[in-house]
């Protein structure tokens, strides 16, 4: 099975991150870097170099662009997806985030295992979005797709 070794995230021209999310990235690498599957197919009856892989995920044009590349430095693969079918999910992640940010300050922890539940499957959903957007591209697991989501997120952040 193939995986990814080595991430960069292009975030370069956007705004400081909030230490929230500044967390939420460094956890998503982290538990990326540890245990992930990624499988670049067959396309086109071209050969398929094998990974593992290094991946760059950068918004481009408006569009994700995900880089990958051998741990040679050879080109494995780029494609660019649309932004469209994430704006919405995107958005209601972080407003559930939010919330969850502030009710952990303040509310009793009933509550806040409501909110966080929600944040939960928004996740799941923003996931599975990934996962349809990636089909013929690349496969992946749906943990891998989760902490993918996360990293998508944060390059959304001020954007």
């Amino acid at each position: 099975m193939s995986t990814i070794t080595h991430i960069v995230l292009d975030d370069a021209n956007l705004p400081p991150p909030t230490p929230e999310i500044e967390q939420e990235r460094k956890v998503a690498m982290f538990d990326l870097l540890e245990d992930n599957s990624f499988v670049l197919p067959v396309r086109d009856a071209r050969p398929v170099p094998p990974g593992p892989y290094h991946l760059g995920l950068s918004i481009r044009d408006k569009r994700l662009v995900f880089d990958v590349s051998t741990e040679d430095a050879e080109k494995a693969a780029e494609f660019h997806l649309s932004l469209g079918p994430f704006r919405q999910v995107v958005k209601d992640y972080f407003q559930i985030c939010e919330s969850y940010f502030d009710a952990v300050k303040k509310l009793p922890p009933a509550q806040i295992e409501t909110i966080d539940m929600a944040r939960r499957g928004i996740h799941m959903e923003g996931s599975r979005v990934l996962q349809e957007r990636l089909e013929g591209k690349a496969e992946i697991d749906i943990d891998t797709a989760r902490r993918l989501f996360t990293l998508i997120c944060v390059l959304h952040f001020g954007g």
